[in-house]
């Protein structure tokens, strides 16, 4: 059975490239979410890299957006570091940082999505419904046709997005169907 999945919204305590963007400020758009840490090598070597090239490739279509969820090494990434990462790295969409609760490691939103690390991408419709959701990299040609699938769609509803019982490490695609 197919469930549709909300997005949930993410919490953030400061934004670079931006003013603060929320999920329901982006409603009607579809959004591509890369989760990550300026000190994970897969990040910097696929995420990042393959976040801006969706968003060069897509432009106004697509909304990209990155989220900095920090889960160790909390004194070295901090937003005077991301800062400079983001101007050498020359990251130019806009970047969340994911806030933090006290005495909690784990960041607020990377808990809300039940993410098991970074990168993470996350892939949501017009509507503001989760449609994938996956854990590590994710081949370029796969996510460039679920998004594009999904621009195509416009506004027309598509049936199921993420079965139940699908782990965060499941990419989801547009028809439901999950790996």
């Amino acid at each position: 059975m197919n469930t549709r999945t909300e997005a949930p919204e993410w919490t953030t305590t400061q934004w670079f490239n931006s003013e603060p963007l929320s999920l329901t400020a982006l409603r009607g758009q579809v959004i591509v979410v890369e989760a990550f840490q300026m000190l994970c090598p897969g990040c910097v070597a696929h995420g990042l890299p393959q976040a801006a090239k969706l968003a060069r490739v897509f432009g106004g279509d697509l909304a990209v957006v990155g989220l900095h969820s920090v889960f160790e090494h909390h004194q070295a990434m901090t937003p005077v570091s991301l800062e400079a990462f983001l101007h050498e790295y020359r990251v130019t969409f806009p970047v969340g940082v994911d806030a933090h609760e006290e005495g909690n490691p784990t960041p607020v939103t990377f808990g809300r999505y039940g993410m098991r690390g970074t990168p993470t991408l996350l892939l949501i419709d017009r509507d503001g419904v989760l449609r994938a959701h996956h854990f590590g990299a994710v081949d370029d040609m796969e996510i460039a046709s679920a998004v594009t699938r999904l621009i195509d769609a416009k506004s027309a509803p598509v049936p199921g997005t993420v079965p139940a019982g699908a782990t965060e490490a499941s990419f989801c695609s547009v028809d439901g169907v999950c790996s």
